[in-house]
């Protein structure tokens, strides 16, 4: 029993409820560094929520299952990667030689990616064993670089024999050493700096074009 001298103990006060909306920004920080260092078929609900520090209740009253959670965090991902991707194309195809927009814009680009490499481990990861849903969306999103690199191979690249046929072949190889120089860079973990990652691609490139 409390007596009149003693002070009044106060109610503890319950945390302020954060609705999904709320939510859902949390969760996806949580599962970027699950699904990261996981990769997809090591990512939970529970393990997300555990790294999020919340009950899986709660990661399911935003995200329905993992496909929805992985599908919003490439949404939210992938505006970071295009908006780098679109930094490295040069601004003026018309200017400097083909081998140089490679250096230049392939040296930024993998420097971006060596910054952010949860981003690009989440699209790696999400191309292999998801869900079709998921894998199409990754698919998506690469044939929207690959058609970035054939608009500035048109302009740099005036006098290619044949370019409805080549370019998309040109543009097509320069995405695929392009990946797999971030692969190198965010997965297998090279020594090689991006500028040296670069210089090696632009020289092979140079010596394909002028071949053209």
């Amino acid at each position: 029993m409390v007596s009149p001298e003693d002070p009044v103990a106060e109610p503890r006060r319950r945390a302020a409820h954060l609705g999904p909306e709320r939510r859902r920004p949390l969760i996806l920080d949580a599962a970027l560094e699950v699904f990261s260092e996981r990769g997809y078929a090591g990512t939970t609900m529970q393990s997300v929520a555990d790294a999020a520090g919340v009950t899986k209740p709660v990661v399911y009253d935003s995200f329905a299952n993992r496909d929805e959670l992985l599908l919003a965090l490439l949404a939210r991902e992938e505006q970071h990667l295009v908006l780098s991707i679109m930094a490295a194309l040069p601004a003026d195809p018309t200017v400097g030689t083909p081998q140089e927009h490679v250096l230049e814009g392939l040296t930024a680009f993998l420097e971006t990616a060596a910054k952010s490499p949860h981003s690009w481990r989440i699209v790696f990861g999400a191309q292999y064993g998801a869900a079709p849903v998921v894998a199409n969306r990754v698919r998506a999103a690469r044939a929207f670089l690959v058609e970035g690199l054939r608009l500035t191979l048109v302009q740099s690249l005036p006098g290619v024999t044949e370019p409805d046929a080549n370019l998309p072949v040109l543009a097509e190889m320069l995405a695929s050493m392009t990946e797999s120089c971030a692969r190198m860079l965010v997965v297998d973990g090279t020594d090689r700096t991006p500028a040296q990652l670069a210089k090696v691609v632009s020289q092979v490139v140079g010596g394909g074009f002028s071949a053209i």
